[in-house]
């Protein structure tokens, strides 16, 4: 599942009324989908040295950056990637100094994507291992901060037991994220408010960043939302 890199984000695309939960179905949902894409990715990689794309792109893994210098994360803080994907994000904070990040993804070529970038770059301060954010071994947990750029999404999108899979979801961050610890999220189909909504137990609405905003047709909105929670 993709934080980072890859194809562009999934469009919004509801069944049901908007916080009802209802996405459509899409092949953005699944672990095949995504396999085929790092395969991909990791290939060019090998053959051009082209990294991939930033998911959201760079400003929305700048935001998130910010955000932590703001607020003085230390330098050791453990830090969870979730759904790495190319590792861009790993890649910057080890550039900034932090010591203690680990990147996880369920694609095998993403993480072999990432590991081939971070050596690439000289760091070695980046733990990477191939897992489902759904199905953590109980020794990764503790984490000071966790960063979500696009993985909730794909989860969203799954046509297997989507539903179910959020509620794992959820429950997978509570038991990985320490308390008080911060949660990092930036969505495309999801909005503020109901990321609210979905995290309202164990969790508190620590600050909503602002991102850039699109108007059409009389309508206007976000293009994504980037919210940050604190475990209570």
């Amino acid at each position: 599942m993709s934080a980072g890199g890859g194809a562009a984000p999934a469009a919004r695309a509801r069944e049901a009324s908007p916080g009802a939960g209802g996405f459509a179905p899409s092949a953005l949902g699944t672990r095949e989908h995504w396999d085929a894409v790092y395969a991909r990715e990791l290939h060019t990689f090998q053959e051009y040295g082209d990294t991939g794309e930033v998911w959201f792109g760079e400003e929305s893994m700048n935001r998130l950056i910010r955000w932590m210098q703001k607020h003085k994360i230390p330098m050791d803080a453990s830090v969870l990637d979730i759904g790495t994907g190319n590792g861009a994000l790993l890649v910057e904070l080890a550039k900034l100094g932090f010591s203690n990040i680990t990147g996880i993804d369920y694609s095998p070529s993403a993480i072999q994507l990432s590991r081939s970038i971070i050596e690439k770059e000289g760091l070695s301060n980046i733990t990477l291992k191939v897992e489902d954010f759904l199905h953590l071994p109980e020794e990764l947990s503790g984490f000071q901060v966790c960063v979500d750029k696009g993985t909730l999404d794909a989860i969203s999108l799954s046509p297997d037991g989507a539903t179910e899979k959020r509620r794992q979801y959820v429950s997978a961050l509570s038991r990985v994220l320490r308390p008080e610890g911060f949660f990092l999220i930036t969505s495309c189909n999801w909005t503020a408010e109901e990321l609210r909504n979905e995290f309202r137990e164990g969790f508190e609405l620590f600050e909503v960043l602002p991102t850039p905003k699109f108007s059409f047709g009389g309508r206007s909105g976000n293009t994504v939302a980037a919210v940050v929670f604190q475990k209570t």
